[in-house]
Formats: structure tokens, sequence, C-alpha cells
């Protein structure tokens, strides 16, 4: 007896998709500041969220760009997704993980 497997596409192959941005359950507005004062920010508020929950970090400084995730993986949180915002910049999104 012969099994035929029909070909599945591989995560390079299947065709890209736009995931939706989480629920967020807090905003620092960090545009206009240049790093390191997101990520101080972050680390002052990330506490003031539920455990799980998503927090947006808005900034324009190309270095937030990367130090954000960074930091997250330094402190253990989870770096979700970072979204194009349009007037420039981003919406970094951290999910607090303790």
């Amino acid at each position: 007896m012969t099994v035929r497997r029909r070909k599945t596409e591989t995560p390079a192959q299947a065709p890209a998709e736009k995931t939706p941005a989480p629920p967020v359950a807090l905003t620092i507005d960090a545009l206009g500041l240049k790093c390191p004062i997101p990520i101080i920010m972050l680390a002052a508020q990330i506490n003031d969220v539920p455990l799980n929950a998503t927090v947006a970090v808005l900034a324009d400084d190309p270095a937030a760009f990367t130090d954000v995730p960074a930091w997250c993986r330094l402190k253990s949180h989870q770096h979700v997704a970072s979204y194009d915002l349009p007037q420039g910049g981003w919406a970094i999104h951290v999910r607090r993980n303790y």
C-alpha cells in the first residue's frame, strides 16, 4: 500500500499575512525622545500592567527599534512585534512575563 502525502508549504513559502496587533494594556509615548529614555520609561512602567499583558512603546529614535527588543531578551520579557507608525517611528510591543 502506498501512502501519498500532499506537499505542504513551509513557513518560507507561505504567503505573508499581516498579523493584527494584540490588545495593548499600556501605551508609553516616547516619540521625540532619544534612547535610552524609551527603555527607562518601559522599565519604570512595565510592572504597572498584569502578567502577560502587552505594553506598546511608541518611539521614533532608530536606536529604540533595536534596543527595546534587546532589553526584552536581557530582562526575559517578550518582544511581540514592532509596527510602523503612519507618522514615522514604531509601536514596539512588549509582553510582560514576570
